[in-house]
């Protein structure tokens, strides 16, 4: 089953990363549902920057936490690196 990494930008310029199996349902939980994340939850709207397709939960986790040790300048800099 595939499964989607992500990074988010909140309205306060930070970064979000997570991995999901659902894209669209969780970016839409993001900006309009009570559940979902605090950290994005308090910093609305968010905008999706990246995401990528993989294969399976167990590759997404680890690619999100790959991401996840990576600076603001890194993820930046990816960001910006990616075709539009």
């Amino acid at each position: 089953m595939s499964h989607f990494v992500y990074i988010l930008e909140c309205a306060d310029g930070t970064f979000y990363v997570g991995s999901t199996s659902n894209l669209e349902k969780r970016l839409h939980s993001h900006n309009n549902l009570k559940s979902g994340a605090h950290y994005t939850k308090i910093r609305r709207p968010v905008v999706l920057r990246y995401s990528e397709e993989v294969q399976g939960f167990g590759v997404a986790r680890a690619r999100e936490a790959e991401f996840k040790r990576w600076s603001r300048v890194e993820k930046t800099d990816f960001i910006n690196s990616q075709p539009t």
